[in-house]
């Protein structure tokens, strides 16, 4: 494949600035209770939204069997996973769940993945967590393999796999992404690149120019960079602050997402405190305009596409309905 000039480069981010608004804003749906979550995906797709994506937490029920669930009742809503970790699941186990899910839903799944972190892996699943991005790239190199050539032979430092599955499908794979490293990997070898709590400054400044870079390296379509973006559908940012605090401060003690927050400017404290400078960043509120306006300027920005994460601030239920509505009416 030969490699990508300037204009070529461009053509890229035209594909996306073409696209409607509406379709360029993805929401996230809590997988804490399956049937609640099927239902609120349902619910979405009458509101008009037109991505959805679904977290593997820890402890929460298995968010390919949800979005598999939520397949049948629904016709055209987008069903993404930000993100499935890796170590726990063997990639050809992962790559069989994203194909059954094809079959249910054609072309609706995007499949994020990523190694999550190592107090999660190492401490409550017990695997040990080495070299994380050559995990993830032999990771991506075998479901690829599996669903878009429907034949995977590889014989890795991590991964020995030998299949064919019964039919293809080109599934696109993302991958998780904070520092450059991370973004370098998914312009060489992935369909997006999923930030996570990255400032919008760092993003623009630092990952989305390495991404670039590094797809041109490769000959490579740039991919879509999906950004994650708090929203409180409030206008007392005070309330806003406490209630973003509240919901994100434990990621200050992850060392991966410490060390990106270094990278972006805004150090944690020795405790993992995160500063107020960094959580004002992370979120944006106001009235349903500024919202709306808000999307529209990141998406002007650089960035392709927003995964939003609601804050509820007094009514989870109504603040969740209202975003909806919102998102579906861009």
């Amino acid at each position: 494949m030969s490699m990508q000039n300037d204009g070529e480069v461009q053509s890229s981010e035209s594909r996306f600035a073409a696209q409607p608004t509406r379709e360029r804003v993805g929401l996230v749906v809590d997988g804490a209770n399956a049937a609640q979550a099927v239902q609120m995906i349902v619910d979405h797709e009458k509101a008009g939204v037109r991505q959805i994506w679904m977290t593997q937490s820890p402890m929460n029920p298995d968010t390919l069997s949800t979005l598999a669930a939520a397949a049948i009742p629904t016709t055209s809503i987008r069903l993404g996973t930000a993100i499935i970790p890796t170590y726990p699941r063997h990639p050809l186990t992962m790559a069989l769940q994203a194909l059954a899910i094809n079959d249910l839903a054609p072309g609706r799944l995007r499949l994020g993945i990523g190694p999550s972190h190592r107090p999660t892996i190492e401490g409550m699943y017990g695997i040990p967590v080495e070299k994380p991005l050559e995990h993830l790239r032999e990771y991506v190199e075998i479901v690829r393999a599996g669903l878009w050539r429907g034949k995977i032979e590889h014989q890795g430092t991590f991964f020995h796999v030998n299949a064919s599955l019964p039919r293809t499908a080109e599934i696109p794979i993302l991958i998780s992404t904070l520092r450059v490293g991370a973004f370098q990997l998914a312009g060489e070898i992935a369909d997006g690149a999923l930030p996570w709590l990255c400032p919008i400054p760092y993003l623009l400044k630092t990952a989305v120019p390495a991404l670039r870079q590094s797809a041109a390296r490769h000959g490579r379509s740039v991919p879509p960079v999906v950004a994650h973006v708090l929203v409180a559908t409030s206008d007392d940012r005070q309330a806003v602050l406490a209630a973003t605090r509240k919901q994100i401060e434990r990621y200050g003690k992850l060392p991966f997402y410490a060390n990106m927050f270094a990278d972006a400017g805004f150090p944690v404290g020795p405790d993992g405190r995160m500063s107020d400078e960094l959580v004002d960043s992370l979120v944006v509120s106001g009235t349903d305009e500024a919202i709306a306006a808000r999307f529209n300027e990141l998406l002007s920005s650089g960035l392709d596409e927003l995964l939003v994460l609601q804050v509820p601030v007094q009514d989870v239920n109504s603040e969740r309905a209202q975003l909806a509505r919102l998102i579906g009416q861009l």
